[in-house]
């Protein structure tokens, strides 16, 4: 539900200390509310978040908004449309306040070229977002909106204030829906 990976953190601020240029690699920093990328806009640079939480998100030909993942430190963002040579496949957007590495294209192409430990933490981050897709997608499959709901709330209540727009948008029901679960959710709780 919150994706993390600090190895890659720690690559990038090894990295960011002991980088030649200084303007290959800067740290920028963005307000809740704030996108870092726009669907179907085209991406300038690579980003990797420092601190604070994002949550990804595209929005349907209908204008429903689906949340993919909320994203949190040492998660990559833009690589897949720089590598594909695409525009923005989803949009990004700070839920809290947000810092980021941004990256030059150039400078991460070169890195690809010529670093191993990208490669290997980029294959790592590919194939663990494999795995977490297919796993959320059959989990929706095979349990209630109500069991994946209590187990949203329960990171909500640890590791992040999300809106209901946004729990709805990552169980990909209405908020009206939404509202019928959660009733039902505290009437069960009430009932045990």
């Amino acid at each position: 539900m919150l994706r993390t990976n600090q190895p890659f953190l720690d690559y990038l601020d090894s990295l960011f200390t002991h980088q030649e240029h200084k303007d290959n690699i800067v740290i920028k920093s963005y307000k809740k509310g704030e996108k870092l990328l726009t669907q179907n806009e085209n991406s300038t640079k690579i980003m990797l978040v420092k601190s604070g939480i994002t949550k990804c998100f595209f929005v349907e030909e209908n204008d429903k908004e689906y949340i993919v993942e909320f994203l949190g430190k040492g998660e990559i963002i833009g690589e897949i449309e720089m590598l594909k040579n695409v525009s923005c496949l989803c949009s990004i957007e700070a839920i809290t306040e947000v810092t980021v590495y941004s990256m030059t294209i150039p400078y991460f192409r070169s890195l690809i070229k010529s670093d191993l430990t990208l490669n290997n933490l980029l294959l790592d981050v590919f194939a663990e977002r494999i795995v977490n897709t297919s796993s959320r997608a059959s989990y929706q499959q095979l349990h209630t909106t109500e069991h994946t709901l209590s187990q949203l709330l329960e990171v909500k209540s640890k590791e992040m204030e999300i809106s209901k727009e946004d729990m709805a948008a990552y169980l990909g029901i209405t908020v009206r829906s939404l509202n019928r679960a959660l009733k039902e959710l505290k009437e069960n709780e009430e009932a045990e």
